[in-house]
């Protein structure tokens, strides 16, 4: 929301400077996102009129102007501006002013010819953005009188950045109520005057949108002049507060929606035919918006129409064929109540953002419309002529919103505030807030005005208390009672620990958006149990993820195209998966790829492959004390990886996440190389660990037998250690792969593995006959088991 300091003022008196304003109202919630001062160094800066102007005879692009300053003999200026021509007032900046930035005006000689002072443009005075030519006076400026006092400056445009809870602000007249109570003083809002009705100009209005549209009026003003000119005053009221003037017409509706909040819509009277028409768009219509784009609309969305065709898209944008032109003569001015919930989203999927837009979908004061079209109509009567008809209304009562009292408890005002505010400062406050006040026993019953949607229950009365008396008179207490710890449960390991863990082995964290675009989702093989945004922020953020990886493989890949060859990234937080609600799953996500170690000379460099990031799984997972759980399989792979270098990783059978390369068509299609390795797990079956548990140093040696198999290749390591340790038992305290072979020696299609198993029992020391047994166990179960076969 932006606006004009000086137009503020004239609605309520501010017994305070400009900083001091800005300072009052980010403390009340009002945060103030920009303040630019305007025309704040104009001193010697005038209205003047270009009485004559000649090409100089040294440059193409420079005109030699004679400039009555009213100040008897014309003044000679040299200018370069594109618009100087005979005939325009203009402002002129003479000889010993000084403009904002430090411009110093002197006597000068341009190419060989004298000039005597600066015709400027707005940018140059400090008032506007525009460079593009001389700032254009009206034609009856008063030529010599200073600028300052002409346009109304000095003055400031002021923005704020207003929570979505707050719609009543986005009109003057509702923040000048937060002003008020601020400041103590009282909001001078001008009666509502109907216009005077001098025609009898009726059209019907149909509502066919139920409780979405349950208000609409319009009134037909003819004999319109559609050229007349706007206002200065209003102009330059539309300009400082972020508006270009653009027709009389169109100026008024948007005057009206800066000062009271209540978008409205003009159309061309001729153009429309029969009754207005309320309803929701039919599947497959279409309408051209007044921007030249051309909307695809859908039943959820509102349209105004006429008998025949569709004119506006409600609380968005007016159609194109239905617009006010210079030729208008006849105007149908409309002014409704929507509600927020048929607006919300429907400017971003045609994707937009209006003015009207972003009040519709926070929240209109229903009872605004009527004040509204009779505050336009009085000013466009005044301004371009015409003749106004009755206002034509249609509405269910049934389906607006009704305000409803809410008592606040004086002990409960006391009680969250930590201090005690008189009754008279109480009630002073929400009067000054436009509230109506009635003093109970306890307290006071509250009713808020239809503008403020905001107001619900008691503590939504504390807040307007705090944030008006003072943030910064509320005292700061310890709070009062016991206080409890929280404590970690020993049986899981904290995030910040893993997190940790990963940083100290050479990852970065990252954090990405939670939503994904759904085409970089359908390369991944993402397709199916998708939770859709109803309203997103782009359709590049339209699919909550499904998993980490595709967001972090992007952020992989942002790096990579910045130089960083060697990249590793994680990220712990949620996916999600349709469901109602829909579920949840914390899970770690990792990404890694260039060389295995960062350069150095201690040994020779080679790229990243699995083993290196099943190493950092294995150093993960034996964190939590109980590896023998965990397992690695090649089958029942995603499509996302690579089916010869992926593994699924399971824990007591199942599973739990994914390990391994991308696909090599995936990473082709993501431009990236083939040294990409991922790593995606559910978090919570890798934070639960065994309780620590003290133990004795062992009283007894451990005895090691070392035995070689040779057995299919396609047996893994896994299968191989679980085979093994359930034979074994207790007395199987570790075992030891060192060795692994295939080739000469050994049949095709399998393999020799030796391993060392080390045995050990806590109540006496093991014999040469018990270790002989336990190798004798351990070979018949890899024999059944696993297809070994004992080596000699």
């Amino acid at each position: 929301m932006k606006f004009s300091e000086n137009w503020l003022r004239e609605l309520v008196d501010i017994h305070a400077d400009r900083a001091a304003l800005a300072h009052a109202l980010t403390m009340a919630g009002l945060e103030v996102e920009e303040l630019t001062p305007l025309g704040e160094q104009l001193a010697g800066v005038v209205v003047a009129e270009i009485v004559g102007a000649e090409k100089h005879p040294e440059a193409d692009r420079l005109q030699v102007c004679r400039v009555n300053a009213g100040q008897g003999e014309p003044l000679q200026i040299v200018c370069g501006a594109p618009n100087a021509r005979a005939g325009i007032k203009v402002p002129l900046a003479t000889v010993g002013a000084e403009l904002p930035g430090g411009i110093k005006i002197k006597a000068a000689k341009l190419r060989g010819v004298e000039s005597f002072g600066m015709l400027c443009s707005a940018k140059e005075l400090g008032i506007d953005a525009d460079a593009s030519g001389l700032l254009e006076l009206p034609a009856d400026a008063p030529v010599g009188r200073p600028l300052a006092d002409y346009l109304g400056l000095p003055d400031a445009s002021i923005e704020l950045k207003l929570t979505p809870n707050r719609p009543d602000c986005l009109g003057l007249v509702g923040l000048a109520h937060d002003v008020a109570a601020l400041f103590g003083s009282h909001v001078r809002v001008p009666a509502q005057v109907d216009a005077p009705v001098t025609g009898d100009f009726r059209r019907g209005i149909r509502l066919e949108a139920g409780a979405d549209a349950p208000r609409y009026l319009g009134r037909i003003v003819e004999g319109i002049d559609a050229r007349a000119r706007t206002p200065l005053w209003m102009a330059e009221r539309l300009r400082r507060s972020g508006l270009r003037p653009i027709s009389a017409i169109v100026d008024v509706t948007n005057y009206v929606m800066l000062e009271l909040g209540q978008p409205l819509h003009a159309f061309d009277n001729g153009k429309l035919e029969g009754d207005i028409v309320v309803r929701h768009a039919r599947k497959g219509e279409a309408l051209k918006l007044l921007d030249g784009s051309e909307a695809k609309l859908d039943p959820g969305f509102l349209l105004i129409a006429d008998e025949h065709k569709a004119l506006a898209v409600a609380g968005v944008m007016g159609g194109f064929d239905s617009r006010v032109t210079d030729d208008t003569r006849d105007i149908f001015l409309e002014s409704a109540h929507f509600a927020p919930a048929a607006i919300m989203g429907r400017a971003r999927k045609l994707g937009m953002h209006t003015d009207a837009s972003h009040r519709f979908e926070r929240g209109v004061d229903p009872a605004l419309p009527r004040r509204a079209l009779e505050r336009a109509t009085e000013l466009l009567l005044a301004i371009a002529g015409g003749k106004a008809g009755p206002v034509l209304v249609a509405e269910n009562l049934a389906d607006l919103p009704r305000p409803t009292p809410v008592v606040l408890r004086r002990t409960r005002l006391k009680r969250v505030l930590g201090l005690e505010v008189a009754d008279a400062e109480v009630a002073r406050i929400f009067s000054a807030l436009g509230m109506q006040v009635e003093s109970i026993a306890d307290g006071w019953r509250i009713t808020a005005p239809t503008s403020r949607f905001d107001i619900e229950r008691e503590e939504d009365l504390v807040e307007e208390v705090a944030r008006i008396y003072g943030y910064d008179r509320v005292p700061t207490h310890s709070p009062a009672g016991a206080l409890r710890l929280a404590t970690e449960p020993e049986a899981r390991i904290p995030e910040l620990a893993l997190r940790e863990q990963l940083a100290a082995r050479g990852y970065y964290e990252a954090v990405n958006l939670s939503f994904l675009a759904e085409d970089l989702l359908a390369r991944w093989g993402f397709t199916e149990h998708l939770v859709p945004l109803a309203n997103p922020l782009s359709a590049d953020l339209a699919v909550m993820r499904p998993s980490l990886l595709p967001g972090l493989v992007e952020a992989l890949r942002h790096n990579r195209a910045r130089q960083q060859e060697r990249v590793r990234l994680f990220e712990v937080a949620r996916v999600f998966a349709a469901g109602d609600p829909p579920v949840e799953t914390p899970s770690l996500a990792i990404a890694a790829c260039g060389a295995a170690r960062g350069e150095q000379w201690g040994e020779a460099a080679r790229p990243l492959d699995f083993y290196d990031l099943k190493g950092d799984l294995d150093a993960i997972v034996a964190w939590g004390g109980e590896p023998h759980r965990w397992s690695v399989h090649a089958d029942g792979l995603p499509a996302w990886l690579h089916p010869g270098r992926g593994a699924r990783i399971a824990k007591d059978g199942k599973t739990a996440g994914y390990l391994g390369a991308l696909h090599p068509q995936l990473a082709k299609e993501l431009d990236l190389g083939p040294d990409v390795h991922v790593l995606e797990l559910a978090l919570e079956p890798l934070l639960a660990r065994r309780l620590p548990k003290a133990a004795p140093v062992p009283r007894f040696p451990s005895v090691r037998r070392d035995i070689a198999v040779d057995l299919p290749e396609e047996v893994a390591w896994a299968q191989v250690e679980h085979c093994v340790r359930e034979a074994l038992g207790g007395l199987l305290t570790e075992l030891r792969l060192f060795d692994r072979y295939s080739g000469k020696g050994v049949e095709t299609g399998r393999k020799s593995l030796a391993m060392g198993l080390i045995l050990q029992d806590a109540s006496r020391t093991l014999t040469d006959d018990d270790a002989d047994r336990c190798v004798r166990l351990a070979v018949t179960a890899l024999e059944t088991s696993c297809k070994a076969r004992l080596r000699g």
